[in-house]
């Protein structure tokens, strides 16, 4: 689908829902030792389809399980809009998680929290529909402004227009961009910092996030999915 089929009157439509759930986002203090469930989502597109992956790892970042669900693309791409893109695809995934009886403790996702311009990124969006603690993982700054981080493992604050902290900054390797942690749901910037530097291993990425791109770019080679 193509941008210019989506009307004005659609994406102001979009922009209340997306205000009427930021309402109802919850910034809190993540309690990192009672995490022992972590799930992480990717989506990722062929042709006109969607293919969405959950990697469920426990808190020593042992693989538990992988789920992944496939359908037709609906929505065009949207700077700012991406949770109704790819929120159907991923709450198939976890529908079927549900029906492992997998529930995880926690979420990050490959995108934004509240570093967004109505302080409702993917993270957020999801975390308020499923009412799980959740955090957004973003290689790229979509909201804010931050002093970009120059030593590997340094963070700096990300600030909204009223220079509230909605996220950090992070350098996570040498020779990387910095990411773009924020809170989604039932967390808050300074916890969900903490939490995603101890997922950091060898990569760039924390675990949940980077095997759930791994897995998406696997299936997609298997061309019997």
């Amino acid at each position: 689908m193509r941008n210019e089929f989506i009307s004005e009157e659609l994406i102001q439509k979009l922009k209340k829902e997306q205000n009427n759930l930021r309402q109802k986002v919850t910034i809190t203090e993540l309690d990192i030792s009672k995490i022992n469930i972590i799930a992480g989502v990717d989506v990722s597109y062929f042709e006109d389809k969607a293919l969405g992956v959950v990697v469920v790892l426990n808190k020593d970042l042992e693989l538990i399980d992988v789920v992944y669900s496939i359908d037709k693309v609906t929505f065009p791409y949207i700077p700012g809009f991406l949770a109704f893109r790819e929120a159907p695809i991923i709450f198939k995934c976890f529908e079927k998680l549900r029906e492992k009886n997998i529930v995880p403790d926690i979420v990050l996702f490959d995108g934004h929290g509240i570093a967004h311009p109505r302080g409702l990124g993917i993270a957020s969006h999801i975390g308020v529909l499923l009412n799980i603690p959740t955090i957004g993982v973003a290689k790229r700054k979509l909201y804010g402004k931050c002093v970009e981080p120059k030593r590997v493992g340094q963070s700096t604050p990300l600030f909204d227009e009223e220079g509230k902290i909605i996220g950090y900054c992070y350098l996570p390797k040498k020779n990387s961009h910095p990411i773009y942690i924020s809170p989604g749901h039932l967390s808050s910037p300074e916890t969900s910092l903490e939490f995603v530097k101890s997922l950091i291993k060898k990569h760039k990425l924390p675990e949940p996030t980077r095997l759930a791109h791994y897995y998406t770019q696997k299936l997609k080679e298997n061309k019997n999915i």
